[in-house]
């Protein structure tokens, strides 16, 4: 008898084990982006806490034509789930609806929360990117920014030019912004002829956390240490810049959280009949500043 109950429970712990659920993440990242781990990292202790499989692919190329190709690749294999991130609802809406359409629940992540409901996702997990970038702009200008400058990493990326937009908003003046691609050598090039080429800068706002270093060695090369250089997202580095005087914010969207609710949320769903929260879910924006930067310090590249 008990050979054949150790024998039932071994079944079901197979069976178990062959139904288990498979979620795939997929994001716009171009693999140079310190972001991106830590939502990744998010993603897989929800899918290790809930027992479920996770996969996670990014065109390394960076082009949407090639992530669209991975969004229909994932649907092919039927999985239960996809968390997807938005960048460009143009580029990558048709994929998404056909992963509707094919009866998989799709939660977007990060970019694109405006174009979310529309493509038939169940919800999107990220901050409002152009009130994040107002409150960044609202920031600067109380302290002190008369005329501003945006560096843009992924010009296809409509949150990061939301992100420019809000900014400018805040400070009362035409847009500023330009493309300074996801190469650091490029970053640091292109923002010093910038600032070189018009010496009335006297506020730069980076919209990711590589970029934000990046534009420090620029901003010291050209010798304008007096600068105010805002960033958004963590990262050892700046928060650095932070502690030593030499950026004066970063915009904090909890990252994790993008990769960890939404592996949460679709086993919720599946698992309960459909269980959902009953709206959008805002992992930001924050500030992390010198009044609070040696607390997550530690976390930032891990967990923040």
């Amino acid at each position: 008898m008990k050979k054949l109950l150790a024998t039932a429970v071994a079944l079901s712990m197979m069976a178990g084990s062959a139904w288990a659920e498979r979620y795939v993440l997929i994001t716009h990242s171009q693999g140079t982006d310190p972001f991106w781990p830590v939502v990744e990292k998010g993603a897989r202790d929800a899918a290790k806490a809930v027992g479920a499989d996770l996969e996670y692919n990014f065109a390394p190329s960076g082009d949407m034509a090639d992530m669209a190709k991975l969004i229909e690749a994932a649907t092919a294999t039927q999985p239960d789930g996809l968390i997807v991130s938005l960048p460009d609802a143009a580029a990558l809406g048709p994929a998404i609806k056909g992963a509707v359409a094919a009866g998989i629940p799709v939660i977007t992540i990060n970019s694109g929360l405006e174009s979310s409901a529309s493509l038939g996702a169940l919800m999107h997990v990220g901050q409002p990117e152009r009130l994040a970038g107002e409150k960044a702009g609202q920031r600067a200008k109380s302290e002190g920014v008369t005329k501003g400058l945006c560096l843009n990493q992924e010009a296809f990326n409509t949150a990061l030019v939301d992100r420019c937009s809000g900014y400018f908003d805040a400070l009362g003046q035409d847009l500023n912004m330009i493309d300074v691609s996801n190469d650091r050598t490029q970053i640091t090039a292109r923002t010093a002829a910038a600032l070189q080429a018009d010496p009335s800068i006297d506020g730069v706002l980076a919209v990711g956390p590589h970029v934000c270093e990046a534009a420090a060695v620029a901003i010291k090369d050209v010798g304008a240490e007096g600068i105010n250089l805002a960033c958004f997202d963590l990262s050892p580095g700046v928060m650095d810049l932070i502690q030593q005087g030499k950026a004066s914010f970063t915009i904090d969207q909890q990252q994790r959280l993008q990769g960890y609710m939404p592996v949460i949320v679709l086993h919720l769903y599946n698992t309960n009949a459909g269980l959902l929260p009953g709206n959008n879910i805002n992992s930001g924006p924050g500030f992390v500043d010198k009044t609070n930067a040696a607390q997550v310090k530690d976390q930032a590249g891990i967990n923040r």
